[in-house]
């Protein structure tokens, strides 16, 4: 049987006779990447009892899939032939581009249970509600042994085509059937005719001072491209604004001016008309069908999604970062903001971003009452980084939107308009706007946090703590011995739309930390709230989970267990927010000696939980069990009752590439 723990987890395990492809085995998903020149490929074959091949391409965020039917016994995929670039031509002539490998697996039978070459926003609507939509559907030709499936794309430009030749065994009226030892073996061709991006070499990408970590270097590779950044593969193989920023903040010391750049680019010539920030394009053949759904024809136009809230409030927090306080950028700042996108200065773009910010901060800042703060969107359960249905367990007003990310963009507004970097977009109105934002700022930093602010008396806290932590089957001792006798104190993770507190502790302090000067309290705070060990505070073995319900009546604990996408689970970009904010609350000079030392407590069991974590820090979240008095890491999607499966790369799990584990021997903030 096929353990649902991570096998031999993000291992390099090289090909004999291959050339040097890694395969990474994450729970039941065997990965491997191709990128080389024009042909940028991920394959991934799914093992278990419903197996499945799918080959994502950046190119057009497109891909092909192959569903087999479900199988009595788990079995487990092997490449036998590892993944190399190919180059065709459709019957038109025209070119595609894509990959051709061999594989086998262990079972008797493969049913060939459907087929879908379009989109990967297609494929993977399809592997989560097996529909899709009948005119990207075609039937196989089959010939001999082998089976094809191939089309244009719904505009009838150049398309897909999906090949699978049976090497051992054989094909028999709709299925695979095993050669006498059981097994099946597939020689699979996967191609795509959408364009192909320019993607970055790894000495253009990263600085001399990145960290030697080959698997985050192939996997921020992979997602890298002179056009934009990827999310993450294979689920989410194009731009999205909120994954776009905080990778780029997060990498910034180590990325390329050029690279930095074309993150900030790709986010101001998303904008909508009103400044905001767009959360996700839809481009290829999910683009023709936004059009043919809304009646527009079969065009491919890009179409944006800017149904998110925070997006908008992390452009100008992260465009501080490089055009003012990074040396690098600050000297490039007034060439780039100038560069034209269209008829339109990027500057322009920069400046309609930040009339958003202040509008949309302008009724708190006047009357700070919650009833002002920023609320999701009207009929959206999400609208930040939480983005699952219970994300915010029902909240309507985030704290990581309200309370860190609001302040820091009037922040960074405000300091970009000391800079003079705004002057040459600036209408008299803008002005003076722009001198009001100090004060906004000010209100914003002192009123917004208060709001979700909590404490739990000393007897109730500890009996919470005790009961959840039977519930789930975890240690209750350490918890309560970091609670000792005192209140638990933290912000919740949002207030409903009664102004009421959402009580999940949460990861989101990491945000305060990074991108705001909290007082000493805060500080406290949020190093309390990541150290302390979970169920009274964030601390697993498995690494820091982004949400503890500990504190939760049980119908919203249910919501937030180990397989719900933003439940008890760990994400690695979390862990890497909060290092990254820990080091810099750690450099400050004005933080009293005992704030200091709780920092790099914190600190130490941050980077206890990244080791304890390392395998698959590449990876977009992980799951956990206890067993046998320690926890243990579990991939995310490997069980059947997970919400969605993780990405093996993803963009914001990378940026531990910038990171610097705390020097021993520092014993207060800044000093030794």
């Amino acid at each position: 049987m096929i353990p649902s723990r991570v096998l031999a987890p993000l291992a390099l395990l090289f090909l004999a006779g291959a050339a040097p492809a890694p395969v990474l085995q994450e729970g039941l998903n065997l990965n491997t990447f191709v990128q080389e020149g024009d042909v940028a490929a991920h394959v991934l074959l799914r093992s278990g009892t419903d197996p499945r091949v799918i080959v994502a391409f950046p190119a057009g965020n497109s891909g092909v899939g192959l569903w087999f039917g479900r199988i009595a016994k788990p079995a487990q995929w092997a490449i036998t032939t590892a993944p190399v670039p190919i180059h065709e031509a459709d019957a038109q002539g025209r070119p595609l581009r894509g990959v051709r490998l061999s594989a086998r697996i262990a079972a008797p039978r493969l049913d060939l249970k459907q087929a879908v070459l379009s989109s990967v926003r297609v494929l993977r609507d399809y592997q989560a509600l097996g529909t899709a939509p009948g005119q990207v559907l075609v039937a196989p030709t089959i010939a001999g042994q082998s089976v094809v499936w191939q089309r244009d794309r719904l505009d009838g430009k150049a398309g897909y085509r999906l090949a699978l030749t049976v090497t051992h065994g054989r094909l028999v009226d709709g299925a695979i059937v095993a050669g006498a030892d059981g097994r099946i073996g597939v020689a699979i061709t996967a191609l795509s005719g959408d364009p192909a991006l320019t993607p970055y070499t790894s000495q253009t990408l990263l600085t001399p001072q990145a960290a030697a970590d080959p698997a985050a270097r192939r996997a921020l590779q992979f997602l890298s491209y002179h056009e934009k950044f990827l999310a993450g593969s294979w689920r989410f193989n194009t731009y999205f604004g909120r994954d776009t920023l905080m990778s780029v903040r997060l990498l910034m010391p180590v990325l390329t001016p050029p690279a930095v750049e074309t993150g900030l680019r790709s986010v101001l010539t998303r904008l909508s008309a009103d400044g905001n920030v767009a959360h996700e394009e839809d481009i290829g053949e999910f683009a023709v069908l936004d059009h043919l759904k809304a009646g527009e024809g079969a065009v491919d136009a890009p179409t944006y999604n800017y149904a998110m809230i925070d997006s908008a409030f992390l452009l100008a927090p992260v465009a501080r970062a490089w055009l003012v306080d990074d040396p690098r950028g600050a000297a490039r700042a007034g060439t780039f903001l100038a560069e034209r996108d269209g008829d339109k200065a990027l500057g322009a773009a920069l400046m309609a971003n930040l009339r958003h910010v202040a509008q949309a901060a302008d009724a708190f800042a006047r009357d700070p009452r919650w009833q002002h703060l920023i609320a999701l969107k009207p009929g959206m359960d999400a609208g930040e980084w939480r983005d699952s249905n219970d994300g915010l367990g029902g909240g309507r007003y985030p704290y990581d939107v309200n309370a860190v990310l609001v302040p820091a963009a009037l922040d960074a507004a405000a300091a970009m308009a000391r800079a003079g970097l705004l002057d040459a977009y600036a209408t008299p109105q803008d002005r003076a706007m722009l001198a009001r934002l100090p004060q906004m700022a000010k209100v914003w930093h002192e009123a917004a946090p208060r709001l979700f602010l909590q404490s739990v008396p000393a007897v109730k806290a500890r009996a919470q703590v005790d009961a959840y932590a039977k519930a789930e089957g975890v240690p209750a001792t350490p918890a309560l011995a970091a609670l000792s006798n005192q209140p638990l104190r933290y912000h919740a993770i949002a207030l409903d739309g009664a102004g009421q507190p959402v009580p999940i502790l949460h990861s989101d302090e990491g945000f305060a930390l990074l991108m705001g000067s909290p007082d000493a309290d805060q500080v406290m705070l949020a190093a309390d709230t990541m150290a302390r060990p979970f169920p009274a505070g964030l601390m697993t073995g498995a690494g820091m989970v982004v949400a503890d319900p500990a504190l939760a009546p049980p119908a919203l604990q249910a919501r937030f267990g180990r397989n719900a996408y933003h439940g008890t689970v760990v994400w690695s970009w979390h862990q890497a927010l909060a290092a990254a904010g820990l080091a810099r609350q750690a450099a400050r000079a004005d933080l009293p000696a005992p704030v200091c030392a709780r920092v790099r407590t914190a600190q130490a069991a941050l980077w206890r939980g990244i080791d304890a974590s390392r395998a698959v820090q590449s990876s977009e979240l992980w799951s956990w069990s206890y067993a046998g008095g320690r926890y243990k890491v579990e991939a995310f999607g490997a069980r059947g009752g997970d919400a969605d499966e993780s990405n093996a790369a993803q963009l914001w799990s990378t940026v531990y590439l910038a990171l610097k584990r705390p020097a021993p021997g520092v014993n207060g903030c800044g000093q030794r």
